[in-house]
C-alpha cells in the first residue's frame, strides 16, 4: 500500500472529486460574476471620484496570486500605478504611511483573514478608498471595507482553491477596466472566455493523467512565465506544492537565466506558460535554456507549440484579448495538479496541515 495514499472516510467524497469539481464550475462561476453590474458601478464610482496616485493590492496566498495579475490589470487598462503591499509594514509594524492618496483592493476568499481584515481597518481609518473582493459578501472584511466585490463562485469545499482565484483575476480585469470606463469591453471578454473554458475542459481533463503518471516520482519543477502570466505561474506553483507535495518553484522567464538554471538536470522538469504577447519572445528564450539543460518541458498556453522541443502539450484556446489569458492559462495547470496529487495517491481536496482561512500563529 501506498505509505503517502488519502484514507477516505465512509461517505466522503472519492479524493479529488471536489477539487475537479469546482474547476468544472468555472464557467459559470465566471458569468456569475459579471452579471453584478450594479456592484461594478458602485466600486467605478468611487474609484473614478478618488482617482488614486496609487493602488494598493492586499492578499495571501492564491489572492496574492491573483494579487501579481493586478498590477498589469490597473497598468494597462486604467493607466494606473499598483503594487503588492506590505501587511506587515502596516499591520505589525504599524508604519505611519500617508493612504490618503491611495486605494486599497483587499482579496480574500474567505473575507476573515485576520491581518487583511486589519489592513483594510487600518487603511480606511487613514484616508484610503477600499474595495473588498471575497467571496463572502457578509464577512469582515466585506464589512470593513468601504465597498464590495462578491466573487459569486459559489461554495468552495475543496481547500485548494480554484474557482476563487479564477474569478479573483477576473474581478481585478473588472475593476481595473471600470476604473477606465472600459467595463462593458472587459465584461463581453470574460463572457466569451467563459465558453471556451468551457468547451476545452474536457479534453485537458482527458490529457492530463497520462502526463502526470510519468511524473508521479517528481519532487520538484520550476514553472516559467512573465508579464501577466507571471500570476499563473505562481498559482500553478502553489497547486503543486499544495496538493501534490512539490516543490515547485515560479520563476519569471527572465530570472531562469539568474541561477536557477544551474539546477536543472533530466529529472527536474519545467512548466512553460506561454502566451501569445509581448512577453512571448523571452518565454521561449527561456525554454530553450531548460532544453539545453536537458531538463523536460511542459508547454502550456495559447502560444504552447512555439515553445519547440517540449516534451508535453496542453493548449488553450486564444482569449478575445490578451489580457484575459491568465483566465484560460491557469487551467491546465489546475487539472494537472488534481491528476498528479492522485498518481502520488494524495487527495487535493484536503493537503495536510491546510485549511480555508490561514490565521497567524
Amino acid at each position: 500500500m501506498n505509505p503517502t495514499a488519502a484514507v477516505q472516510e465512509p461517505g466522503q467524497p472519492n479524493p479529488g472529486e471536489l477539487f475537479v469539481a469546482e474547476i468544472r464550475e468555472q464557467p459559470e462561476a465566471l458569468l456569475r460574476l459579471v452579471a453584478q453590474e450594479a456592484e461594478l458601478a458602485e466600486i467605478s464610482r468611487l474609484l473614478r471620484k478618488r482617482a488614486p496616485a496609487m493602488v494598493r493590492l492586499i492578499a495571501h496566498g492564491s489572492s496574492d496570486n491573483a494579487a501579481a495579475y493586478g498590477l498589469y490589470a490597473f497598468g494597462l487598462l486604467s493607466g494606473w500605478t499598483a503594487l503588492r503591499d506590505s501587511i506587515t509594514l502596516t499591520v505589525y509594524y504599524d508604519a505611519q504611511v500617508d493612504l490618503t492618496s491611495s486605494a486599497v483592493v483587499a482579496l480574500s476568499q474567505s473575507g476573515e483573514t485576520p491581518d487583511v481584515v486589519e489592513y483594510v481597518v487600518r487603511a480606511r481609518n487613514r484616508g484610503a478608498a477600499t474595495v473588498a473582493v471575497t467571496n463572502d459578501p457578509e464577512s469582515d472584511l466585506a464589512q470593513a471595507a468601504d465597498v464590495t466585490f462578491p466573487l459569486a463562485a459559489g461554495p468552495e469545499r475543496s481547500v485548494a482553491a480554484t474557482k476563487t482565484y479564477l474569478n479573483q483575476i477576473a474581478a481585478l480585469a473588472l475593476i481595473a477596466a471600470g476604473a477606465a470606463g472600459r467595463e462593458q469591453e472587459v465584461a463581453d471578454g470574460i463572457r466569451r472566455v467563459a465558453e471556451l473554458l468551457a468547451e476545452m475542459l474536457d479534453p485537458i481533463e482527458r490529457a492530463v493523467p497520462a502526463i502526470a503518471t510519468t511524473f508521479a516520482y517528481v519532487a520538484r519543477m520550476y514553472v516559467i512565465g512573465r508579464g501577466i502570466e507571471f500570476a499563473t505561474a505562481r498559482e500553478v506553483a502553489l497547486k503543486l506544492k499544495e496538493t501534490c507535495r512539490v516543490a515547485a518553484e515560479p520563476l519569471t522567464a527572465t530570472d531562469l537565466a539568474h541561477g536557477p538554471v544551474a539546477a536543472l538536470d533530466p529529472l527536474f522538469p519545467v512548466w512553460t506558460i506561454a502566451s501569445r504577447d509581448e512577453a512571448l519572445p523571452a518565454v521561449l528564450d527561456a525554454a530553450a535554456r531548460v532544453r539545453e539543460a536537458g531538463a523536460t518541458v511542459v508547454a502550456s498556453g495559447n502560444a504552447s507549440s512555439e515553445v519547440l522541443g517540449a516534451a508535453y502539450e496542453l493548449p488553450v484556446p486564444e482569449p478575445p484579448m490578451p489580457l484575459l489569458a491568465p483566465l484560460l492559462s491557469v487551467v491546465p495547470g489546475q487539472l494537472f495538479a488534481g491528476a498528479l496529487a492522485r498518481a502520488k495517491g494524495l487527495d487535493p481536496d484536503r493537503p495536510a496541515g491546510l485549511s480555508k482561512i490561514t490565521r497567524a500563529r
